[in-house]
């Protein structure tokens, strides 16, 4: 069996090509820049012309950054309504931004006759990776599991709320970790469901997961987890911290890589265990929030397992933190999860 497997996220795409006839250490690895990191390199060398955004929703991010920018500077951005919605999930707030939602938003021609430029937006772009694989002598196998950072599709509330109401709902329904994983995603998931149709399109099978619950099932893979434990993963973008319990997440937190250090994840780690951190504290300091569904108490925890490229912010900690490198490799560690919960 093999299973490409991609964990998208705000700064690198993580991709490994996992064979079960290889020790995985010999499977084929890349760690690529992200799509939103690429396509805001394109936004930002536009040099004032007009751009035209179709294709996909994704992950905004680095993008939607770059687009404000390009509007605050003059320029003029066009976009189809469903790629609009990587910008914002309300439609009225983009129009606001300045950008020009088009139902017929027609980009056949050649962009270089219309004066603009066209990006193709979307978190998966197999075409380009397969003529990667190519060079090699690869192919893209039948199997494509991806991760990407979905909020939840939420127009008239914050998406930090969304994503914690979807999490909590996971978790009342028991919390294991193959619980996050989907063949066919929920219709509030309209970045997974993005996602997954891209790979149906070319002729495969999808399996999707939200980064953070593949990169917790990725960190319990180390061999020296225990549980109970803590498994922290520090992103780029996003650090997300969950305790896991007999296979199951049962409580969890989510803030911005950028608003954290080593002692108020140790506090905030701490207290989510013994029950007493709640969803205001993150979400009012600029997180996305927190769910306790169970409570085990920080004295019960066996291992505290930290992962992700900011993973050094925890160098302070005065927690007994383990980083975790499972199969030898931190910077997979979602692809990992990707690929434990599809075989």
């Amino acid at each position: 069996m093999q299973i490409l497997a991609i964990d998208v996220g705000m700064g690198t795409q993580d991709i490994l090509l996992y064979d079960d006839e290889k020790r995985i250490e010999n499977c084929y690895k890349m760690v690529l820049p992200s799509p939103t990191l690429r396509l805001a390199e394109r936004v930002r060398s536009a040099n004032g012309k007009e751009i035209f955004l179709t294709g996909r929703v994704m992950g905004g991010g680095h993008l939607t950054r770059a687009v404000k920018e390009h509007l605050r500077k003059g320029g003029h951005v066009y976009a189809t309504p469903d790629v609009a919605l990587t910008l914002n999930d309300n439609l009225d707030y983009v129009r606001e931004m300045g950008v020009e939602v088009m139902d017929d938003l027609h980009l056949n021609d050649d962009p270089n006759a219309i004066g603009g430029e066209i990006l193709q937006l979307g978190d998966l772009n197999l075409e380009e990776l397969g003529s990667v694989f190519e060079v090699y002598g690869m192919r893209i196998p039948e199997r494509v599991a991806v991760a990407v950072q979905d909020h939840g599709f939420a127009p008239h509330m914050s998406n930090r709320i969304k994503r914690f109401e979807i999490f909590k709902e996971v978790l009342k329904k028991g919390g294991r970790l193959d619980d996050f994983a989907y063949k066919s995603p929920p219709p509030e998931f309209n970045r997974m469901q993005a996602a997954a149709e891209t790979i149906r399109i070319s002729g495969r099978k999808p399996v999707v997961m939200d980064t953070g619950p593949a990169a917790i099932t990725g960190a319990m893979l180390d061999l020296r987890a225990k549980e109970p434990a803590v498994a922290i993963n520090l992103g780029n973008g996003h650090t997300i911290a969950a305790v896991v319990s007999e296979g199951r997440i049962i409580s969890l937190f989510e803030h911005h890589t950028s608003k954290i250090n080593a002692a108020k994840v140790d506090d905030y780690t701490k207290r989510l265990a013994d029950g007493n951190l709640d969803f205001e504290e993150i979400f009012d300091d600029g997180g996305h929030g927190c769910y306790i569904h169970e409570s085990i108490g920080f004295d019960k925890i066996k291992t505290i397992l930290l992962t992700g490229p900011n993973r050094e912010i925890m160098k302070e900690s005065t927690l007994p933190v383990i980083y975790a490198v499972p199969f030898g490799d931190a910077m997979l560690t979602g692809c990992f999860g990707l690929v434990e919960n599809v075989v």
